[in-house]
């Protein structure tokens, strides 16, 4: 994954309004911050995703009982 940069790219999007106004009512946030949240949801789902793909297939050599008593 890039490393995260606040470079700010404006667009022209085109949004059916029912799904907009449904959006910010979820919200509670104006139209920038409804889309980037959106964005932002979108991204970390597929991350999760692919973190999830990983289950069974990462051997780890440390025992839980070892790692709980790290603690």
């Amino acid at each position: 994954m890039k490393a995260k940069t606040n470079k700010i790219q404006k667009i022209t999007v085109h949004i059916p309004q029912n799904i907009l106004l449904a959006a910010m009512r979820a919200t509670s946030k104006n139209i920038t911050e409804t889309v980037k949240q959106s964005l932002e949801e979108t991204a970390n789902r597929k991350a999760c995703e692919n973190f999830r793909s990983l289950r069974g297939k990462v051997k780890f050599s440390i025992n839980l009982k070892t790692l709980r008593e790290d603690r």
